[in-house]
């Protein structure tokens, strides 16, 4: 059996959603192909597996014609669904909703894709986001849902033994754009080197294509003002097999992964590094509630509140025996709760259940 998931870029969390669910979806004999739009930068990270990059519609009929998909998984795009219907493809049609930025853009998105979704979609798939979740409930009342956690290999991106940081590092993974609000990191770590150790580190990860050009000025202007140019680090396309090795270093040195976005699908940056053992604090960004539970497998701090941040934050750092309990249940709580297997269970259930034998 083929499948295709359909996304508009190879970055960011889908692109690690697409590998790791492929890998997983191998071992029960389903083979997965990815079809992206655009690269705009050279690929980065390794797929096993057939890889398209483009949107011409003859290309997309050859490979329509050549997999003979069971189901197509098309990821936040519903204005690609006629497309698909026009060349032809009889099969099943499921749009999946990994994250669409804030609440309001979200809904509107949603609600201009109902014509579309509704003539076409056979199902929709989103990972437990809980707005999402009461979205489609109500516009989309017809239609079959299926919502369960995406999947995380820990066996293949864990923690490693690596070479101790001197001093603490706290990190921060987005796009500079108002939804990851990048800002707000920008004052907590300020505020941290400020009063807590002038020695911190911080590391900002991010794809400089993904930028909006706008706040990419004011974000450059702001690390001078502030006066980060030395404990500021901007670490850009780092190769994702890389990533398990600084997550650990990061939690090793003391720091943690501090996650400042407005809202969040299901961001596979906090799976990341909680399978390495580093420590997250971060918003109440929705997506996230089904992975870090407030002092047992992350921290909380309010958005917007940066005295909150910081009082969180210097909790990580400073009580070391809470520290090491989120460090040590963290792990497991990805390990029970996004388990490739189960994932790959419960995508089995969704294309049964509409008729697609597997």
């Amino acid at each position: 059996m083929n499948i295709l998931f359909v996304f508009y870029i190879p970055s960011g969390g889908v692109e690690t959603l697409n590998r790791q669910r492929c890998a997983a979806l191998k071992k029960f004999n389903i083979n997965c192909h990815c079809l992206y739009y655009e690269a705009r930068r050279e690929l980065v990270n390794h797929f096993d597996g057939p890889c398209f990059i483009g949107k011409d519609p003859k290309m997309i009929k050859n490979i329509l014609d050549q997999g003979q998909y069971s189901a197509i998984v098309i990821v936040s795009d519903y204005k690609i669904l006629p497309l698909f219907r026009r060349l032809g493809y009889k099969g099943k049609l499921i749009i999946e909703i990994q994250g669409l930025g804030a609440k309001d853009k979200a809904r509107e998105f949603i609600l201009a894709g109902r014509s579309e979704i509704k003539q076409h979609a056979d199902a929709l798939l989103n990972p437990k986001t809980p707005h999402i979740v009461q979205l489609l409930d109500n516009i989309f009342p017809e239609i079959p849902k299926f919502s369960f956690n995406n999947c995380f290999d820990t066996n293949q991106f864990g923690y490693q033994d690596v070479a101790k940081s001197s001093h603490p590092i706290v990190a921060w993974i987005g796009r500079i754009e108002d939804n990851k609000n990048w800002k707000e990191f920008l004052y907590i770590g300020q505020r941290l080197i400020q009063q807590f150790n002038p020695n911190i580190q911080l590391y900002m990860f991010e794809d400089p294509t993904l930028a909006v050009y706008k706040e990419r000025i004011e974000f450059e202007r702001l690390i001078v003002k502030l006066g980060l140019t030395k404990n500021l680090s901007i670490l850009q396309n780092i190769p994702n097999t890389k990533m398990a090795e600084i997550f650990s270093r990061i939690g090793d040195s003391g720091g943690f992964l501090c996650s400042t976005s407005k809202v969040e699908g299901a961001p596979y940056s906090i799976l990341e590094a909680l399978s390495c053992k580093c420590p997250v604090l971060t918003t109440d960004s929705d997506g996230v509630k089904s992975s870090v539970i407030h002092n047992q497998t992350g921290k909380y701090y309010v958005l917007g509140n940066i005295d909150h941040a910081v009082t969180e934050a210097k909790e990580l750092l400073n009580n070391l025996q809470l520290r090491e309990y989120i460090r040590a249940n963290g792990l497991i709580h990805v390990k029970s709760k996004f388990n490739p297997e189960t994932y790959s269970q419960n995508f089995i259930g969704m294309l049964r259940s509409l008729g697609i034998g597997v």
